[in-house]
């Protein structure tokens, strides 16, 4: 089933690649009055950069999943931490946190070329490094804040929750979903920079 999915989404990424680059030297007719050929050709070459790093995003997810699944990974970080904190819901939070943290941090390589080179190169970066890992230690605090009592919460149910404690957390899950729609527009996007112009 992975490698269906990894191989339909490169398929799906390629057929776009190839149809962008056939269309890249005409602007489209309901469009031909207001966009000028070199802007059609930036937003296509931009495209198609997102695209092919697409690619490598999609092998580089594939082997992270891979590495905390069937070789083990995810394993041996719950054991590592059972030796060093013991067997309770503490272990089974720091698990998640440590799961998310090392999660981010293979990501990063991806995001930091995205935005210093990708985007830069295409003029639509406005984001300094400091003002970059500025963001990336907001985000990871608002995550920790609005994430770990949801963790809690969803595992306290697992526990005592019942035969029905996923119908429970489904509804926690869709409460939850709800607040953050509430509060991101006035209290947690303002917390952030913007860092990129767009096409």
């Amino acid at each position: 089933l992975l490698l269906i999915n990894v191989l339909l989404k490169l398929w799906l990424a390629n057929r776009q690649i190839r149809h962008v680059a056939l269309h890249r030297e005409q602007v489209p007719a309901d469009f031909a009055q207001t966009i000028s050929l070199p802007t059609h050709q930036k937003a296509a070459d931009y495209t198609l950069a997102k695209l092919r790093l697409g690619h490598w995003d999609l092998a580089l997810d594939t082997l992270v999943l891979l590495g905390w699944t069937l070789m083990g990974g995810l394993s041996l970080l719950d054991n590592w931490l059972i030796g060093l904190v013991g067997v309770g819901m503490h272990q089974q939070l720091l698990l998640v946190s440590a799961f998310m943290l090392v999660s981010g941090l293979l990501n990063l390589p991806v995001s930091y070329y995205q935005t210093f080179h990708l985007e830069q190169q295409f003029g639509f970066n406005n984001m300094t490094v400091g003002l970059w890992i500025s963001d990336l230690v907001k985000s990871t605090l608002v995550g920790a804040v609005l994430g770990l009592p949801l963790v809690w919460a969803v595992l306290q149910l697992m526990q005592s929750g019942g035969s029905l404690w996923w119908l429970l957390a489904w509804a926690l899950l869709v409460a939850y979903q709800l607040f953050v729609m509430w509060i991101a527009p006035n209290f947690i996007m303002p917390l952030f920079k913007i860092g990129r112009a767009h096409v």
